[in-house]
């Protein structure tokens, strides 16, 4: 398992145990592996975002002007 995380064996086991050194990324990378991603593919899913959705709405201008095309002399 190790070896298809691309880890050394050591730092597989700082997983296996729990370890909080390994980081959040080695640990969906192992669910990955495993076949589990599912619940990190739903939690980065943009379109859930409600509150990040509202932000990005309150960034947008308010009127959107058209730029006019020049006439050619």
């Amino acid at each position: 398992m190790a070896e298809r995380l691309g880890v050394s064996l050591s730092t597989y086991r700082r997983l296996e145990s729990g370890n909080p050194a390994a980081g959040i990324g080695l640990y969906a990378l192992a669910l990955f592996v495993l076949g589990l991603d599912a619940p990190f593919a739903d939690l980065a899913d943009a379109g859930r975002d409600d509150q990040g959705l509202l932000l990005e709405a309150a960034r947008l201008p308010k009127r959107v002007r058209v730029r006019r095309e020049s006439k050619p002399l």
